[in-house]
């Protein structure tokens, strides 16, 4: 018959059933914190994507604004590329007269509204030209 040659040492041979719990364990929490890492970081392109989105559709309403001149005081909404969008202008300030013109400062308000709900607001100032009357 065989025998093993260390009786005593039968036990030792492999792992325990806790040693193989207790790898699987730590086996299981290094992948949760890879998983919990995959997870943030695709939110996280996924809100630059739909940033970068609201931001292109605001440069092309600005882009495509009407003139100094003709814009009206007031408020104009529409849709761009899914994107409801709205413009608030209003005069502030007296207007100064520049050689042969007036200039009054005009508030601009550009409001962007993606389809998922978030927004985005610009505002800026710019001169609006009036031919001064003689």
């Amino acid at each position: 018959m065989c025998r093993p040659a260390n009786p005593e040492g039968r036990g030792t041979a492999g792992f325990t059933l806790i040693e193989a719990l207790a790898a699987l364990a730590v086996m299981g929490a290094g992948l949760a914190a890879i998983g919990s890492l995959a997870s943030s970081s695709l939110h996280a392109g996924l809100y630059a994507e739909r940033h970068l989105a609201e931001i292109e559709t605001a440069r092309k309403i600005i882009a495509g604004m009407p003139s100094r001149e003709e814009l009206p005081v007031g408020r104009l909404t529409g849709s761009l590329d899914a994107h409801d969008w709205r413009i608030d202008s209003t005069l502030i300030g007296a207007p100064a007269a520049v050689g042969d013109a007036l200039w009054t400062p005009q508030r601009i308000e550009v409001l962007v509204q993606s389809p998922s709900g978030a927004m985005l607001k610009i505002d800026t100032i710019r001169l609006r030209r009036q031919a001064i009357k003689k």
